[in-house]
């Protein structure tokens, strides 16, 4: 028998393969938030404000909550798409079970068919009937195999998400960060100014 259309043996393997990617950026996105976290505290001693820190605070949970969701998100994208390759994993070894026991009864029949010609056309009829059934059971396989991408699918979306997000939460860093320069180096030109009149007050006393 063909080999089903889109079946490949190693398919299995590239969908583990892939969950081992996403998990690796997942890990690298707590890493990200830890250092973030490091971030926050060093600028908190370097004279941050407490309504800054809080608002960096604040912008951290959310970001942690919104990876905590996405992350159960895939878990479950995860557990669905554990349980089609189970599926698949169960049809094609029920096919490959039919396949083989196909080919010996084709065998079997061929050689009664030379043997009695009188029952040549009831036995072809019934190898007709076997290979229709292996034929819907090919197309079980095939519509799982969709299913399986369907969830690829949705799994690389999410993916997008995350980096998009990771993306935003970086700029909006960045931009906090430079206010924060901003303002320090305003705060140093406003203490400079003001110490040079006090020793010139002091001089005219």
């Amino acid at each position: 028998m063909a080999t089903p259309v889109g079946w490949s043996p190693g398919g299995s393997g590239s969908v583990c393969l892939a969950f081992d990617q996403l998990r690796d950026v997942i890990e690298s996105q707590e890493e990200l938030i830890h250092q973030l976290k490091n971030v926050m505290v060093l600028q908190d001693e370097n004279f941050v404000s407490k309504e800054e820190f809080q608002a960096m605070e604040k912008k951290l949970a959310e970001e942690k909550a919104a990876h905590a969701k996405t992350k159960l998100l895939l878990a479950k994208e995860e557990e669905k798409l554990q349980f089609a390759l189970g599926e698949v994993e169960v049809l094609s070894k029920q096919l490959e079970k039919e396949k083989l026991a196909f080919e010996k009864a084709l065998s079997n029949v061929k050689s009664r068919v030379l043997q009695e010609s009188s029952k040549k056309d009831q036995l072809i009829t019934k190898c007709n009937e076997i290979e229709s059934h292996i034929t819907k059971q090919e197309d079980v396989l095939n519509g799982k195999e969709n299913e399986i991408k369907e969830l690829q699918q949705v799994i690389s979306q999410q993916k997008q998400i995350f980096r998009n997000q990771i993306s935003d939460f970086r700029i909006q860093k960045q931009q906090e960060s430079y206010m924060a320069q901003v303002l320090d180096r305003k705060h140093k030109k406003v203490s400079g100014t003001r110490q040079p009149r006090n020793h010139q007050r002091l001089r005219e006393k």
